[in-house]
């Protein structure tokens, strides 16, 4: 695959992993009692449901198997605890401005966690590469599919760390 450690925040490891229990523990098990009873009924050269359910079988076979291998690579990073929180790193949300003083709010997030709509980008991304180690203020280049952009760093943050053991007054 790649020797790129997989960078994965806790909440994007947790959503892989309901995934793989969910097609393991209940979609897979359903299927494969499908597939089973449809056997049962006699010809399986013309039995859709036999034909279909094989077919789906060997698809979350395929995607269990890519989960795997993800989560055992995954090195889960918490971006609350990050100790330099004046320079883009992972886990950071960054707001910045291109040539156009257009603005945009971007958080870099590992690869198996992207969402363009919702502003997250993956830590390999041109974009996020060129981010990286970068404090507010600072003007970074990136080579885009759309050409080269110029986009200065307007602010940074981080989520906050969790409060544990907060004891209430009474």
């Amino acid at each position: 695959m790649t020797d790129r450690p997989n960078y994965i925040t806790p909440a994007g490891y947790a959503v892989l992993r309901a995934e793989y229990d969910a097609l393991l523990g209940d979609e897979r098990p359903k299927l494969v009692d499908v597939i089973s009873w449809a056997a049962g009924n006699g010809d399986r050269s013309e039995n859709g449901d036999y034909i279909y359910g094989r077919k789906r079988l060997r698809e979350i076979d395929r995607r269990l198997g890519f989960l795997a291998r993800r989560m055992k690579a995954a090195k889960i990073v918490d971006p609350s605890a990050q100790a330099d929180r004046t320079r883009i790193w992972f886990g950071a949300t960054a707001t910045i401005a291109d040539e156009d003083d257009a603005e945009r709010v971007l958080t870099l997030v590992g690869d198996d966690e992207t969402d363009a709509g919702a502003g997250r980008i993956g830590w390999n991304a041109p974009l996020a590469r060129a981010l990286r180690g970068a404090a507010v203020g600072d003007v970074r280049r990136v080579v885009l599919p759309a050409g080269e952009r110029e986009y200065e760093v307007i602010a940074i943050s981080y989520p906050e760390p969790a409060v544990r053991g907060v004891v209430g007054s009474d």
